[in-house]
């Protein structure tokens, strides 16, 4: 059938449950959503995964725009590995499973079933000086995320939520959201891991003269991945644009999470079909992403964590909205009469 057709039919059977028309609210506009990203009016939601990607950046190293030192990438990672993280806890309680890549870290991990070795380089450079990556690596990085999607596609998932952890990639995040969305740079920095108003007023500093220092174009998101990015947001870029052409329905995180949207809607803007935002984070430009985007994210928590726990958190309601569409009666096979007309 015609998508057209497909949307009148996937309205009809969830206006006709066994409930006033809209009264479960946002619960029926994911519904409808992941019933047209699946091309079905009996979506089913299998092997839901958060990837969680991890890297390092060369403007942290000398701790100017970042308050927790560098080490804490790989040390969380660890953390990850483990199940202590609170991204374990939430991903364990809903089902998901959490699956780790280390795109660029600045240690070397011993194999792990839980880690896809991945590395690009160690730590990307710092773009202070020159671009955060070369050509070749912000290719190779996009080439990464697109063939981690595509094997947990092969393997029957079709649900995927995007974290990541990285210290320093809130900086990462915010020049590519001011550039994409012309945006002055102070606008879009925030705090990150904890920096104080001093702190963040320096790291607006610093990010300015990196802005001012590289005038790429907006007209080429690939280059602007490339100059500002990190290699867990290059991935997260590339994972997107596969999970969208493999029909997944995609769990956009926070912050950093969104800035990869960014770049991969310049890629290809279908993406956005087979999104769903998750939350607003608590991260100081994040509402204006969301208001560029026009979109409501499911939950307003006043999370910064990052990590995919936004994602994870929000999955049992994309679970609910696909479990009311195939199981609640309607009117008819319940026998319950309609509203009079």
């Amino acid at each position: 059938m015609s998508e057209k057709e497909l949307k009148e039919r996937l309205i009809h059977k969830i206006d006709t449950k066994t409930k006033p028309i809209g009264a479960l609210g946002r619960l029926e506009e994911v519904a409808l959503q992941v019933g047209l990203i699946q091309k079905t009016l009996t979506p089913d939601l299998r092997k839901p995964v958060i990837c969680l990607f991890a890297g390092d950046h060369g403007i942290a190293e000398d701790g100017l725009v970042n308050p927790y030192p560098q080490d804490v990438t790989w040390q969380m990672v660890y953390n990850f590995l483990s199940g202590g993280a609170a991204i374990n806890v939430f991903a364990e309680q809903n089902g998901m499973e959490v699956m780790v890549v280390d795109a660029g870290v600045k240690h070397d991990f011993s194999p792990h079933p839980r880690l896809v070795r991945a590395k690009i380089a160690y730590g990307t450079r710092n773009y202070l000086n020159e671009p955060a990556m070369t050509e070749a690596q912000v290719m190779r990085a996009l080439d990464k995320g697109k063939e981690i999607v595509e094997n947990l596609y092969r393997e029957g998932s079709n649900v995927i939520g995007f974290g990541e952890m990285g210290i320093g990639n809130t900086s990462s995040a915010a020049l590519i959201m001011s550039r994409m969305l012309h945006l002055p740079v102070e606008k879009c920095v925030g705090s990150g891991t904890g920096l104080d108003k001093a702190g963040v007023r320096r790291k607006a500093e610093i990010l300015k003269k990196v802005s001012e220092k590289h005038r790429v174009s907006p007209d080429n998101p690939v280059e602007v991945l490339q100059t500002f990015g990190g290699f867990e947001i290059a991935m997260i870029t590339g994972g997107i644009l596969k999970a969208y052409e493999r029909n997944f329905v995609i769990l956009i995180d926070g912050f950093i999470v969104s800035a990869a949207l960014l770049i991969a809607r310049a890629v290809n803007p279908r993406v956005m079909q087979n999104v769903i935002f998750s939350h607003r984070s608590g991260e100081n430009g994040h509402h204006l992403m969301l208001k560029h985007f026009k979109v409501r994210p499911l939950l307003n928590l006043g999370l910064r964590l990052g990590e995919g726990t936004g994602a994870a958190l929000a999955y049992p309601l994309v679970q609910a909205s696909v479990n009311f569409l195939n199981r609640m009666a309607s009117f008819e096979t319940a026998g319950v009469d309609k509203r009079k007309q």
